[in-house]
């Protein structure tokens, strides 16, 4: 469903942002702000701001930020038409209505829920009628209690080919909806659509919001084609979108700060049971990109727990494939392996909660499990093998989507790798006549190729020097830009935070500007300058202004806050594309001061080349500098 400006801004005016936030934190009143501990991080001195005035939060701890909406999506691990339902209740709002297509989709999929719900009904009656009694000695000797049959709604689906059906039909249900709804096995060579859960333990599958939109039934029987048979797809029920028991482990993940993915529905109602509540499970496939961002949803790092055997770890695998582009700062995997045989319901069964939980506890980092497994894939052993195993990896790595995570991964690797090549070659290595030594830097001759050191491009040469420390003047034409274009701190907080910065004088003003706009002071410059002056950076910061470039304009105060923004997000893109670059660099020069390949020297080459564009790179924006009463330029 779409909203209207209008209705998210009505919101908005309802609910005041230390209503919402207070719910879950204890805030206390400082000046124009409220203060609190962390939700996202523990702590024990206030970190974590409100202005209601400005409609956000900022957490200084965890760097988080945003509105109403966002903190409902980041504690809950709601989506954001969940989050806006939730505020308008809140709010005493009414949804509005969708256009009148929607509208009868809507009262369709109503119907299939009331007809899921009297089926999962149906299946709760016949487990503890007489036609239960084996489904019910299974679930006795796989220790389940009635109060988690009863929650969970377990059921028993009678070996009858019309029991459902009939019953339904009863209650005026037309099999058409059973239809629909996956209760019916139907075709052109079935004459008459029959039940398609038979003499089957029944696990009921809801959506998020707690309703039935499916059914997992476990055989009784040995000799039946499929030991665990799912709903098929419906207007309710996409597998690849749900997990089992999400509803209920939301919050207990919120709580936690995880959740953790085991295979199976008996693994997670047993783990319930025994007090661990943050699991959920895939619906018998490989885990989706859509389950995996459900997954985040509920915690940055969730935990996969997997048997300890060979199909384990293939699913684990699978599971790195599929994250590996969607890796963001940190959001990852981490790993947790069974022992041997054992699934969680056998072993919270068999040593109790705390075995369960003493597994969790060792989960090993996604790049540790990824590492392994390309190791494990064959011998490393000769160098064109280990150029096979470095091949794979780079391939793995340049697969990931965001350029600060694929650095460090790639850097994770290269650490190994050289670690590798240590234990293999514990003598000193062949040194070519004039070649450098490891350490020295790449300064051997290949094919009569000399490797120059970097020559920096004008954004990089271009630097000053205070306080003994050289400072990059594309970084301080950033921070000026926050101070003297405060509205760009509400705007791109996160991001702000997250800026990569040489010079601890920078450091120092950024964390004044930040402070100063969390706490209401950055309504002018005027007042962002008082609060620098307060902070002993005035001198500092005058300094740095005078450094800046003609080029730079749009940093400086005369500069409309249009141009000021497109400015900054320009120069800081590439600032961080230099900086990611600059890291590769010494990365390459040390693995090439280890191993002088020709490989190694064209990687090198490419960094450099790479280097040599990247700080000179000029963009043509249309209008730049019109705002400002300037011609159009390029930044």
């Amino acid at each position: 469903m779409r909203f209207t400006p209008e209705f998210i801004d009505e919101i908005r005016a309802r609910l005041p942002v230390s209503e919402v936030v207070g719910r879950r934190v204890k805030l206390k009143k400082q000046g124009r702000e409220w203060a609190g501990l962390s939700p996202f991080n523990k702590e024990k001195t206030p970190s974590f701001f409100v202005n209601d005035q400005k409609g956000f939060y900022h957490c200084f701890s965890s760097g988080k930020h945003g509105s109403i909406f966002d903190f409902v999506m980041e504690t809950e691990g709601l989506s954001f038409p969940e989050a806006v339902e939730r505020l308008a209740q809140q709010a005493g709002l009414e949804m509005p209505k969708s256009e009148p297509q929607e509208i009868e989709r809507q009262k369709r999929r109503a119907t299939l829920h009331e007809v899921m719900d009297m089926a999962a009904a149906y299946y709760e009656a016949q487990l503890a009628g007489g036609a239960g009694t084996a489904a019910r000695a299974y679930l006795d000797k796989r220790g389940l209690s009635q109060l988690t049959r009863t929650e969970f709604r377990l059921g028993y689906a009678p070996n009858d080919r019309m029991g459902l059906r009939n019953h339904l039909v009863k209650l005026d249900v037309p099999v058409a909806d059973m239809v629909e709804a996956g209760l019916l096995v139907h075709g052109d060579d079935v004459k008459e659509p029959f039940d398609r859960f038979r003499d089957r333990v029944m696990f009921p599958i809801h959506d998020a919001r707690g309703r039935v939109i499916a059914f997992g039934g476990r055989a009784l029987q040995a000799d039946v084609p499929a030991k665990y048979l799912n709903s098929p797809e419906t207007p309710l029920f996409h597998k690849g979108g749900v997990l089992f028991n999400h509803h209920r482990a939301r919050a207990a993940a919120q709580a936690s700060g995880n959740a953790v993915a085991v295979e199976g529905y008996m693994d997670v109602i047993a783990l319930a049971q025994a007090g661990i509540r943050n699991a959920v499970a895939p619906l018998g496939t490989a885990l989706t990109e859509g389950q995996l961002d459900l997954l985040w949803r509920m915690g940055p790092e969730p935990v996969l727990c997997f048997d300890g055997d060979k199909a384990g770890q293939r699913a684990a695998h699978r599971a790195i494939d599929t994250a590996l582009p969607h890796l963001k700062p940190g959001r990852s995997l981490r790993f947790a392996f069974l022992p041997e045989g054992q699934d969680p319901d056998d072993l919270v069964r068999s040593a109790g909660p705390g075995a369960v939980e003493a597994v969790l506890a060792q989960a090993r980092a996604m790049d540790e499990v990824l590492w392994e497994r390309e190791v494990d894939l064959a011998p490393a052993d000769t160098p064109e093998r280990r150029a096979a195993l470095e091949r794979r990896l780079s391939d793995l790595v340049r697969s990931i989507a965001d350029e600060t995570v694929r650095r460090h991964y790639g850097q994770a690797m290269q650490d190994r790798f050289r670690r590798m090549g240590q234990a293999a070659r514990p003598q000193q290595p062949f040194q070519r006549a004039g070649a450098s030594r490891p350490g020295n830097g790449p300064r051997g001759r290949f094919n009569n190729q000399r490797v120059e050191p970097l020559r920096a491009s004008a954004g990089l040469r271009s630097s000053m020097t205070l306080s003994g420390a050289r400072i990059s003047v594309r970084e301080a034409a950033l921070v000026i830009a926050l101070i003297r274009h405060p509205r760009l701190i509400e705007r791109h907080a996160e991001t702000i935070s997250e800026i990569e910065l040489g010079a601890p004088d920078l450091q120092k003003l950024r964390m004044v500007a930040i402070d100063s706009a969390a706490h209401g002071e950055a309504e002018s410059v005027e007042m962002m300058e008082g609060a620098i002056a307060r902070a002993g950076l005035a001198a500092t910061l005058a300094r740095i202004e005078a450094s800046l470039t003609p080029g730079d304009w749009w940093a400086r105060a005369a500069a409309d806050d249009l141009d000021a923004e497109t400015g900054f997000l320009h120069s800081l893109a590439l600032h961080q594309k230099a900086r990611a670059l600059h890291k590769e660099l010494r990365a390459a020069e040390a693995v090439l001061g280890q191993d002088l390949s020709e490989e190694n020297f064209s990687r090198l080459a490419d960094i450099q080349t790479q280097l040599a564009t990247a700080d000179g790179t000029e963009a043509s924006i249309e209008g730049f500098g019109a705002a400002s009463g300037r011609p159009g330029r390029s930044l």
